[in-house]
């Protein structure tokens, strides 16, 4: 069965006539939904806390910002777009108590509905609008004229407005200009995690380490290995964003082809699969989601230990060398310090 995707022209505008939307958060996701909502003609406030430093940048952006609480009961639609892990707090404290009823709450993922950390009242709805992109994206993109993708799903509709409401909201962020998939929380939540742990983030980056490492290991130049591991990466994923891996092996060498075929499953093979199952199914049974809440609520030592031990590996300091040598890339450094003033970043939904 093909999924069905909506675009514009399935997401009426008027379904947000004349209501006000609280953003809570002014990150990555945050800036963006904001700005594109307001550019969109919905009546948009910024939620935050009085000593947050966005605050500020919001209001030089145009738009009203006030308190959390303040902000959520201007409002008849709350997209919570502050970290995963902070969510609870913030929703316990200044949210959940100030909400009108019948109004709308949005997430951009589906972890702490999901997993029972938030049960907003029966009278509230709860929908969810997830682009598949990070925030700088959905935000230059819509300012070009195009959307990010995004998924959306509706968890309780105790209004009967809450699916027509939650597509408009999609509509205004750019999502239904590329096209939005209905999905459920649980489908988001457990694909999402499972996609970034498998590939995009926790596969990808244990795979190039490895590679990088069995090269210098074996006796040839770091910066050699560095091309050839990492920088190189970004070309390949790219003819498959374009035209999936056909394309990338149309346009590669035959060799190139040639061992893809018969060293790809090698290095990923049914070993790996079984492991991919197993993560899964901590994902899934909540294994996961407790050992990073219980993380969060420790101090997180482990993480922040991992996070160092990574950020000295000798494939980033090579790789800092050479992209300092390669303006066109426009290269970025994340000091330690930053890393740590980002710890409660908002993710790339």
């Amino acid at each position: 069965m093909t999924a069905r995707m909506y675009y514009d022209n399935d997401a009426d505008p008027r379904a947000l006539a004349g209501q006000t939307v609280a953003i809570i958060g002014y990150g990555s996701q945050g800036h963006a939904h904001a700005l594109n909502l307001h550019e969109s003609g919905v009546n948009v406030v910024v939620g935050l806390a009085a000593g947050s430093k966005s605050r500020a940048i919001a209001a030089e952006a145009g738009l009203r910002v006030m308190d959390v609480a303040d902000a959520v009961k201007a409002a008849d639609a709350v997209m919570i777009l502050v970290p995963d892990t902070a969510q609870k707090a913030v929703y316990d404290a200044e949210v959940g108590p100030n909400l009108k009823p019948g109004a709308l709450l949005l997430f951009a993922h589906g972890f702490n509905i999901h997993f029972g950390r938030i049960d907003p009242a029966p009278g509230i709805d709860v929908g969810m609008v997830a682009p598949k992109g990070p925030g700088h994206l959905v935000r230059t993109v819509f300012q070009a004229g195009g959307g990010v993708p995004a998924l959306f799903a509706v968890h309780r509709d105790a209004t009967g407005t809450a699916r027509a409401r939650t597509l408009a909201y999609a509509r205004a962020i750019g999502g239904t200009r590329a096209g939005v998939l209905e999905t459920t929380f649980k489908e988001e939540t457990e694909t999402d995690l499972f996609g970034e742990q498998s590939v995009l983030c926790g596969g990808t980056s244990a795979l190039v380490k490895m590679a990088f490492e069995t090269l210098v290991e074996a006796g040839y130049q770091p910066e050699l290995a560095y091309f050839e591991t990492m920088h190189e990466l970004k070309l390949i994923v790219d003819l498959m964003y374009r035209g999936g891996l056909n394309f990338m092996r149309f346009s590669v060498s035959d060799t190139a082809e040639w061992g893809d075929y018969v060293s790809g499953p090698r290095i990923i093979n049914e070993s790996t699969r079984g492991i991919m199952r197993q993560v899964l199914h901590e994902i899934q049974d909540g294994t996961f989601a407790n050992a990073w809440i219980e993380e969060n609520e420790t101090g997180r030592h482990e993480f922040e230990r991992l996070r160092a031990q990574d950020r000295d590996h000798q494939i980033e300091q090579v790789g800092a060398d050479l992209r300092a040598q390669m303006a066109f890339l426009n290269p970025v450094v994340v000091t330690a310090g930053q890393a740590q003033a980002a710890a409660g970043k908002p993710g790339a939904h």
